[in-house]
């Protein structure tokens, strides 16, 4: 499934974009998490388990056990951003 990431303040800064479109095989947005970590560097640093994370599907505020069903739009964002 062709997920659209979206990343914000200092995610977006520790893994150099704002969006990126990513086939996934994740089934949830834990799976998705798990996925960018693995792919290292910022984004094991920014994502990171223990690390406080905020996610949105669709524009909605959700937790990691929610189910991916396409289209997605994930967005990861640290849990206070200013502005």
């Amino acid at each position: 499934m062709k997920v659209q990431l979206r990343y914000f303040a200092s995610i977006r800064e520790a893994v150099n974009l704002g969006q990126e479109t990513l086939d996934t095989q994740a089934t949830t947005v834990a799976e998705l998490r798990d996925e960018l970590i693995a792919r290292g560097g910022g984004y094991a640093d920014a994502l990171a388990r223990g690390k406080a994370v905020r996610v949105a599907l669709n524009q909605t505020m959700t937790v990691e056990s929610a189910a991916l069903v396409s289209p997605a739009e994930v967005a990861f964002f640290p849990p206070v951003t200013g502005g």
